[in-house]
Parts: structure tokens; C-alpha cells; sequence
């Protein structure tokens, strides 16, 4: 709200350049906001594609788990107004890349009840695959409709 009212004041008192450096700020703690959110739900994500690799198996509820979580990222990576995404490709690559290891951890609890820490299951799945998928599963991601 601080930051709004420093922009009124800005504006008002024709101190452009000010201006327009604070709605870069602002644009850029909400486009972080928008990658936290985003990644939370990759680490979701990732978590039970690397369940769903170890165990050779799935459940309705990681399906569904997936599908929420790709749900979430859909909306949260969506410009609205805008059109577009905040995320590009390369970017969601890196943050699924940079989550992989966090998913892990959250995962060695559930893998065959907790049996292996993340550093093992580290070697038990293939990174670059497990990413890849992920990556395909949110780009061609198309949300149901209510109809």
C-alpha cells in the first residue's frame, strides 16, 4: 500500500522518472510473488511425478494432486489483462530444475514409506526426465471447463 501511495505522490507532483522506477519495483515483487506461488505448486508437482516413477504406480489422489497443482500453476503463471504468461518456457524449466531437489525431500517421506532419504532417490530417478514431464504437462496443460 506504501508503495501505491509513493506512486500517487510521484504522479502528482510530475516526478515521472520516480514513477516509473517504482512500478518497475512493483512489477517486480509481484512477478516474484508470481514465481514463489508458481514453485510451490512445481515442488507439488514434481513430487508426485518422482512418486509415481519409483513406485511404478499412481493413485487417484496423486493423479489428482497433479492435476490441481498444474491447475494452480496455470492460473498463477496467467496474464490476464495482458495475455501471455509470466513464466516463459526457459523460465519454467529453471524453476522446475531449481525445485527438483525440495520435491525430492517431500517425497522420501511418501516413496515407499519414507525407505529412501532425497539423496537417494536423487539416484533412483532421472532428473532431466522427471523436469521434461513436468515442463509437457504445463505447457499442454488445458483446464476443464464448467460447462
Amino acid at each position: 500500500m506504501e508503495e501505491l501511495l509513493q506512486l500517487k505522490e510521484y504522479l502528482t507532483g510530475a516526478r515521472y522518472d520516480e514513477a516509473m522506477m517504482l512500478v518497475e519495483e512493483l512489477e517486480e515483487m509481484a512477478k516474484d510473488d508470481k514465481i514463489t506461488r508458481i514453485g510451490s505448486y512445481g515442488v507439488i508437482l514434481l513430487m508426485h511425478l518422482a512418486k509415481q516413477d519409483v513406485e511404478q504406480r499412481t493413485t487417484r489422489s496423486w493423479d489428482l494432486s497433479i492435476d490441481e497443482a498444474l491447475d494452480k500453476i496455470h492460473d498463477s503463471n496467467a496474464r490476464r489483462k495482458a495475455k501471455g504468461t509470466y513464466l516463459n518456457t526457459l523460465e519454467l524449466r529453471e524453476m522446475l530444475e531449481a525445485k527438483f531437489y525440495h520435491a525430492l525431500k517431500r517425497a522420501s517421506a511418501e516413496i515407499y514409506g519414507g525407505q529412501y532419504s532425497a539423496k537417494e532417490l536423487a539416484q533412483l530417478v532421472d532428473k532431466d526426465v522427471l523436469v521434461e514431464k513436468a515442463l509437457y504437462l504445463i505447457l499442454t496443460y488445458q483446464p476443464e471447463s464448467e460447462d
